[in-house]
């Protein structure tokens, strides 16, 4: 997910309780213009909110044109090395915005700021600012002071909470709830917990409170993120399944949809309440990376083989028509190609229905990193191709099985004339395909028509609404 934050106030950039409503107004702003680059995941995505509710309720207001900023802010991901080159591309392009538009302060936020930021401060001087993962909800306060020293780096420890200001930059229908932030997950490849720090949940009343407000300014699906979702309440005391039920009430709420669940933490009582409450989406985002025993010990990776293949059987009986998600990992160190024979018959006997994979990103004060056994980055990425030449395969035919179903979806906005981007509860955004919806009638985004699939690709279905009637948003 990238790309400058989105100001259409038909379909994105709805302001929540505690922002400024002067943004997108034209209103002129004391604190002068602001525009920020979004680059990473969900959970990234909504610290880049957390920071626009705070610069906006400090008197700055926010366009999408870089040309037009006083201030530009990149929000780094430093999760994997391409994302780190991606990172360190847009800070390069947005140093330009200082010698050919208004610029006066380049911001680097985020998750390379937290974990390079002595590095950055001395490799790239056109930056005037880095704020990390733990100080990021201080941008407006840090920027407004002109501070003598350029980097603020601390331990994270700040969560944000229901009346925290929060610009949503996501189309009308759907938003990110941040559960949990850190990480209790010691995998030997992953610095995520260096970066986010230890596991620490937010209320149950504060996400509550959150998803109240969120559907009184239109959104229908709530996607509930987190390093690990099921590992939420479990350093305060606090129950998934009663957070789940209690957002289940909650009046205006379609779609319920959990990312990030570990595989050794799914329990039968949460299948149980997937498959009795319908506001739940059956969909199941499970970071598998591995299947090879020996590989998943080496990866500090807490299950079997056996406990996979017990895990997705149960799944699939238990909540019918449940999707499936997962992300793997090829090339880590010491995978021959036996193993990876191993994971590439798995991915082919378990038929998930939707799948990504990384090659392995040797990461510095990592175990994994000083592990014998290094793979070449060509073998990596043919790897990578296998997996995913496979996947399309099993993609494409479990498309074809929805071909003439009726689906209800939710309207992202706009594809093309008479064309919208849509998806069904079966889909995830950002990560999976999408449905496009063929209409000779107008559709906005958080309308939630009928269609019926009449075609599809390797990883997208196209539809018709059933009756050019839609819920509006």
């Amino acid at each position: 997910m990238d790309g400058s934050f989105r100001m259409n106030r038909e379909e994105s950039g709805h302001i929540l309780p505690g922002s400024s409503p002067s943004a997108g107004t034209g209103y002129e702003p004391e604190g002068g213009r602001v525009c920020v680059v979004t680059l990473g995941c969900a959970r990234n995505l909504v610290d880049t909110e957390v920071m626009l509710g705070s610069l906006m309720e400090a008197g700055y207001s926010i366009t999408t044109d870089r040309k037009e900023a006083d201030i530009l802010i990149v929000n780094t991901c430093g999760f994997i090395a391409d994302a780190r080159e991606e990172s360190i591309d847009t800070i390069v392009e947005l140093a330009e915005y200082k010698k050919e538009g208004r610029c006066r302060m380049l911001v680097v936020a985020g998750c390379m700021s937290q974990r390079y930021s002595k590095e950055l401060e001395r490799e790239l001087p056109e930056a005037d600012l880095f704020v990390g993962t733990g100080s990021f909800h201080r941008i407006a306060e840090l920027i407004s002071a002109s501070p003598e020293r350029k980097t603020f780096v601390t331990t994270p420890e700040y969560i944000y909470d229901y009346h925290t200001p929060r610009l949503l930059s996501t189309p009308r229908g759907h938003a990110y709830v941040k559960i949990a932030e850190g990480c209790v997950n010691r995998c030997s490849y992953c610095v995520i917990p260096d970066i986010r720090g230890e596991l620490r949940s937010r209320s149950p009343g504060s996400i509550m409170e959150e998803v109240r407000s969120l559907a009184a300014h239109g959104i229908k699906e709530v996607n509930l993120v987190a390093q690990d979702t099921t590992s939420y309440g479990t350093d305060r005391g606090y129950s998934l399944e009663a957070l789940l039920k209690g957002l289940a009430g909650v009046e205006g709420v379609e779609w319920i949809r959990l990312l990030y669940l570990y595989p050794g933490r799914i329990t039968d009582r949460l299948m149980t309440l997937i498959r009795e409450e319908p506001k739940i989406c059956p969909y199941i985002d499970l970071p598998i990376q591995h299947i090879d025993e020996r590989i998943l010990r080496l990866m500090d990776r807490h299950y079997r083989r056996d406990d996979v293949m017990g895990l997705l059987e149960r799944l699939r009986k238990s909540i019918p028509g449940v999707v499936l998600r997962t992300t793997l990992i090829v090339g880590f160190p010491t995978e021959g190609e036996e193993e990876f024979g191993e994971l590439l018959s798995f991915v082919k006997e378990a038929e998930f229905d939707r799948l990504g994979v990384f090659t392995y990103s040797r990461e510095e004060g990592t175990p994994a990193f000083s592990m014998d056994g290094q793979i070449p980055e060509e073998v990596k990425e043919e790897r990578a191709h296998r997996i995913m030449e496979a996947q399309r395969e099993i993609s494409a035919r479990k498309n074809r099985l929805l071909h003439g179903r009726r689906l209800k979806v939710l309207v992202d906005g706009p594809a093309d004339e008479g064309i919208y981007r849509a998806r069904y509860s079966g889909q995830a955004p950002e990560v999976d395909g999408m449905t496009l919806v063929s209409s000779c009638k107008p559709l906005a985004a958080g309308d939630m028509p009928e269609v019926v699939i009449t075609h599809s690709d390797d990883y997208d279905l196209f539809a018709t609404p059933v009756d050019g009637r839609v819920q509006s948003g």
